[in-house]
């Protein structure tokens, strides 16, 4: 990789260890990725944060940077945490998990971080950029929708390389930006998925990107063809939530028209159906329980406006069953304004901030004891990613069905 005088001095140590570990680590991934220099990125969405998943090593070198004086270039946002601060005493979790959960929160916060414990930062921030804005985004439902849907450049960053462009405002051109790659421009779809189910549910799209994920093998980027028009910003959320759960796809192009009829949309010549036997298929394979004694929802995390359709779609309800409901923090004053937050608890369910449904130990497998959290046999979710984690991380099982399905069946 070709560098400026500026990232040589920086990755020879001159402005400090912290600049010259993570120019190592950008140089190493830029390198194995076949960029074939760095780019600046206005805005770096950081994952490595809850303590459940880094752990006390991750906590203790997170604290050393901060300790260092390491501090962020650019603008950078936090993935959610384990809990839910103003009510995590409501859920019996170990103290030391709360204290090293809060340790990496005081580190991120000592490097000039937000902390907005979000998973769906295009949602809520993603107007602050202008168009084809160059990113760094670590949480994979977020890359992909950067990448496809929200006008933004990012590599399917991991923790490690999304903190580096964050302390230097940098990141490799890899073929994902338009660049690098061993020539430029930016990788073909590996295969063209073709949405083959009438009037999909959002738990459809979920299940076709988990499909198309796999479908493109190693490949960092696919075509769907079939859709009419834009879903809208659940079935969207899903779509990429399923496809960042599956595989190494970073992006999507979604064809129609003259480029469907051509066969391939942009992809590799190979085109696949996507129909109900392909979506049975994965539904019975993350589905792995046929009802649930809790329902969880949010996974990506609910936006506003999911959460004003929910309560309009809960008015009058009230769920027979626990219901754990996550959300950004971002929208935690406007959804009490507007009254979505006090319909929904209304309707008997817990409105949690900070956290999402994915690798929280607020939900964890009955009988397993020490962990505290809720306990459950099975959940009942929409969500094809929070049914991927949820069944492999917390050893519950997983009914999968609509929100509409769940709004009907587990409500009176």
């Amino acid at each position: 990789m070709e560098l400026t005088r500026d990232e040589e001095r920086a990755l020879a140590g001159e402005d400090g260890e912290a600049l010259q570990t993570a120019y190592r680590v950008l140089l190493a991934t830029g390198e194995a990725a076949g960029a074939d220099r760095l780019v600046p990125v206005q805005w770096a969405h950081l994952s490595g944060v809850n303590y459940n998943t880094i752990g006390e090593a991750g906590a203790e070198f997170l604290a050393s940077l901060a300790g260092a004086g390491a501090r962020v270039a650019v603008r950078s946002t936090l993935n959610p945490m384990g809990y839910d601060a103003d009510t995590v005493s409501r859920y019996g979790l170990p103290a030391g998990f709360v204290a090293g959960q809060e340790g990496i929160r005081r580190s991120y916060e000592a490097m000039g971080v937000e902390t907005s414990f979000s998973c769906v930062p295009y949602e809520i921030y993603g107007g602050d950029i202008i168009p084809n804005a160059q990113v760094a985004f670590a949480e994979s439902n977020a890359a992909i929708y950067a990448n496809s849907l929200g006008s933004m450049r990012t590599n399917k960053e991991s923790a490690f390389s999304a903190l580096a462009s964050a302390l230097t405002g940098k990141s490799p051109a890899t073929r994902l930006r338009g660049g690098g790659g061993g020539g430029g421009g930016e990788e073909p779809p590996a295969v063209t998925v073709r949405m083959g189910i009438e009037d999909p549910s959002e738990m459809d799209y979920g299940l076709l990107g988990y499909f198309a994920g796999r479908q493109a093998g190693g490949g960092s980027s696919v075509s769907i063809s079939g859709i009419r028009g834009r879903p809208d910003m659940r079935s969207c959320k899903s779509l990429c939530g399923g496809m960042g759960t599956s595989g190494t796809c970073a992006r999507f192009d979604m064809v129609g028209g003259e480029e469907e009829e051509g066969g391939g949309g942009g992809g590799s010549g190979e085109a696949v159906e996507f129909g109900a036997e392909e979506a049975r298929a994965v539904r019975d394979e993350l589905g792995t329980a046929d009802s649930g004694d809790l329902v969880v929802l949010g996974s990506p995390q609910l936006g506003l406006g999911e959460l004003g359709d929910l309560a309009g779609m809960l008015r009058g309800r009230r769920f027979a069953k626990r219901c754990m409901v996550f959300c950004p923090r971002a929208v935690q004053a406007d959804a009490a304004r507007l009254g979505y937050a006090g319909e929904i608890e209304r309707a008997g369910c817990e409105v949690l901030y900070d956290c999402c449904a994915c690798l929280t130990p607020l939900i964890c497998g009955r009988g397993r004891g020490g962990s505290g959290g809720v306990e459950a046999d099975a959940v009942t979710t929409n969500s094809i990613k929070g049914a991927y984690y949820l069944g492999s991380a917390t050893g519950v099982g997983v009914n999968l069905k609509p929100l509409a399905e769940i709004i009907r069946d587990e409500t009176r």
